[in-house]
């Protein structure tokens, strides 16, 4: 059975592409008050003991990152990165993209 290291997930940054939302989001979801993320929140911590899904997350962001967690939670490191175990990453919303950090623990 495999082992894995265990994970935490923080949610870096939100943020909004005004003007790709102004151009192709419809009237419709703008009168609502269309605008960052409302899945998770900025500082937001997930941890991780296997490479499943946490309760709460995003699953257009889990399906994003998850080949990043796998990663490092089998043990791989990013050699682009300064610190070994540490993957910044991102769900590809490109009108509302989430920063996460994935980190080793």
């Amino acid at each position: 059975m495999k082992q894995w290291n265990k994970v935490r997930i923080t949610v870096l940054e939100k943020h909004l592409m005004k003007d790709l939302a102004q151009e192709y989001i419809s009237d419709e979801l703008k009168e609502k008050g269309f605008g960052q993320c409302s899945a998770v929140e900025q500082g937001q911590e997930f941890l991780l003991e296997k490479p499943m899904m946490p309760e709460g997350f995003c699953a257009w962001a889990w399906a994003d990152i998850h080949r990043d967690i796998i990663a490092i939670m089998g043990g791989a490191n990013f050699p682009w990165m300064k610190k070994e175990g540490v993957a910044i990453v991102c769900c590809t919303d490109a009108i509302r993209p989430v920063i996460f950090k994935i980190e080793r623990i």
